[in-house]
């Protein structure tokens, strides 16, 4: 059975985006391992508070981390 852990600081992706990864996650495993993952295929979303999550010991935030998705590549 796998177990596949995402974690994300809190406040950066709703609810339907959420859903959205859980959903688009199990369907990577049923295409590597076949159909009978699918009701065997654990998925959980883990959020970390604000500015509990760190790189390089500088803090990261929701709002760095929306900033640093809006910003060009």
């Amino acid at each position: 059975m796998p177990l596949v852990d995402i974690q994300l600081i809190e406040g950066v992706f709703d609810d339907g985006q959420k859903q959205a990864m859980i959903a688009e996650v199990t369907e990577a495993m049923i295409r590597v391992e076949g159909e009978a993952m699918r009701g065997v295929t654990w998925v959980r979303i883990q959020e970390i508070a604000s500015g509990e999550w760190a790189i390089g010991g500088k803090s990261l935030t929701a709002a760095d981390v929306r900033a640093a998705s809006t910003e060009p590549a």
